[in-house]
């Protein structure tokens, strides 16, 4: 996923009812979450997923990510985790892309320092679950 450019971005603001996913229509997070990441991370996002031990590394509890980047829950960088924008994953490291497999319906979201860009609905729905789920102790 690229940065969109001001121009393009108000082309698809103006497109985005017709195109990206409606507030109402959002997938629900925790079924996405289950469908895809619970086999790994576990059913409750601690890492313990009954693939985890099939890892070389360690698979990280996803429930104290907030606490980790000091108590402020890093969205971006679990959204570009998600779909494949971190890391050379296809040479060897064990979070799979899921970028492509998460097609379907976009949102614009603002993304810092990039702009508006667009995002799986289904991987922003599974970030908005996890940051739901943070927690400190």
């Amino acid at each position: 996923m690229s940065r969109i450019f001001p121009p393009i971005a108000a082309a698809l603001l103006a497109l985005a009812p017709a195109g990206a996913a409606a507030a109402s229509d959002q997938p629900d997070g925790a079924e996405a979450y289950r469908g895809a990441c619970a086999g790994c991370h576990g059913a409750e996002a601690r890492g313990d997923g009954p693939l985890a031990i099939l890892i070389a590394v360690p698979t990280p509890d996803l429930t104290r990510l907030a606490a980790a980047a000091g108590g402020r829950f890093p969205r971006w960088e679990v959204i570009h985790a998600i779909d494949g924008q971190t890391g050379l994953r296809g040479h060897g490291g064990p979070m799979p892309i899921f970028g492509a497999l998460m097609s379907g319906d976009m949102v614009l979201i603002e993304d810092p320092g990039q702009g508006l860009t667009a995002v799986s609905a289904r991987i922003v729905a599974i970030a908005d679950w996890l940051e739901s789920i943070q927690r400190s102790d």
